[in-house]
């Protein structure tokens, strides 16, 4: 009786993922893991076309044994190592700004300006805007209006990292 692929693969497509794990099992003898429904419909079509057209010829499996000789190939599953928690978890120091008005590092501070939006980047050591990295708030409030502002004030951060009065809009 031979096969037919497309009436066999269509039916596995109709097929929940559960049933074709199951079937997969039918097929291999042993059960999976994967939940990858293309994947299961792959092995599956190819574990019957083995099954009924005989699998590889003795050419092929020759050619296998002889590509296997040739690798390096591990022929004992790799020990487990144990691991305590402790070796997992890795342990450093992050440095937190100075100023508890600021954001964490990574932040967008921003503030409507004469009808334009600044944006500007908190960094570990300083401020990036259009681009540029200054060291202080206050250069680049002044930057963008061209006089001196106490940076603070000028992007309207309070008391840990909040704003004053309204929210800008």
């Amino acid at each position: 009786m031979t096969l037919n692929i497309g009436k066999e693969i269509t039916a596995l497509q109709k097929m929940t993922i559960p049933d074709l794990r199951q079937k997969y099992t039918e097929a291999f003898g042993e059960s999976t893991t994967s939940r990858h429904k293309q994947f299961l419909i792959r092995r599956i079509i190819w574990r019957l076309q083995a099954n009924r057209e005989g699998g590889l010829s003795d050419r092929a499996r020759q050619r296998a044994k002889d590509l296997a000789v040739d690798s390096d190939i591990r022929l004992t599953a790799p020990r487990e190592i144990a691991v305590s928690p402790t070796d997992l978890t890795s342990v450093s120091t992050i440095q937190l700004s100075q100023d508890n008005r600021l954001p964490m590092s990574g932040a967008i501070i921003t503030r409507q300006y004469k009808g334009e939006m600044i944006e500007v980047r908190v960094l570990p050591r300083g401020f990036e805007y259009a681009g540029e990295v200054y060291r202080t708030l206050s250069a680049v409030a002044k930057k963008v209006t061209g006089t001196h502002w106490n940076g603070y004030h000028f992007f309207k951060l309070g008391k840990k990292g909040h704003a004053y009065g309204r929210k800008e809009g």
